[in-house]
């Protein structure tokens, strides 16, 4: 359980496996519910959900009130991420959703927040999350790929999303060694967010 407010759960806190990638790391979590702008009451989507990192931390921003939907079309992701929530306590904030995004986006409720961490159809599903986000919601794009960063910053812009932000981070973790402390870097990660007019 996390007695925390503040997002950062620790990478290791979370049920892995080998079918699913994951967690989003601790670092991108931190930044990306930043970027999200979250607070208790909003509804959030997590598509691609994965691992349920990103479902977890914003759940326990939204939460006593807020719902969070976490959508992936892997069955392995769902049941992973049901663990996970049931693991962090936060069952009665998130509502799993086995499906295709942008088909099921279509029939939520009013967003405040959409966080992508994976799609194939990426144009379509920022389209559809633009509809369906309330005035001021925002929207959150995690890529590792630059096509996918590429095509996510044309949509957005196209979209005539406004606070359009591109954050490219780079993170390096200390690993204990026999001499001292090495640095390791992991791949960075381009965070694109803006917010619908």
């Amino acid at each position: 359980m996390w007695k925390y407010r503040t997002p950062g759960i620790p990478d290791e806190d979370f049920n892995q496996n080998d079918k699913v990638p994951g967690p989003t790391k601790e670092e991108i979590r931190v930044l990306t519910i930043s970027k999200a702008r979250l607070r208790e009451g909003f509804v959030v989507v997590d598509i691609g959900c994965g691992t349920g990192g990103l479902t977890v931390e914003a759940a326990l921003q939204v939460a006593p009130t807020g719902k969070v939907f976490a959508l992936d079309e892997k069955e392995e992701a769902i049941e992973l991420t049901e663990s996970n929530v049931a693991k962090f306590g936060v069952q009665n904030t998130v509502q799993m959703i086995h499906g295709k995004a942008p088909q099921v986006l279509s029939d939520l409720p009013p967003l405040d927040a959409v966080l992508i961490g994976g799609s194939h159809s990426l144009r379509e599903v920022i389209q559809t999350a633009h509809q369906k986000l309330k005035p001021t919601g925002r929207i959150v794009v995690n890529a590792i790929l630059t096509e996918t960063a590429v095509t996510a910053l044309d949509e957005i812009k196209r979209l005539n999303f406004k606070e359009v932000d591109v954050t490219q981070v780079f993170v390096a973790k200390g690993k204990a060694v026999s001499g001292g402390t090495m640095m390791l870097s992991r791949n960075p990660i381009t965070i694109t967010s803006a917010t619908k007019e």
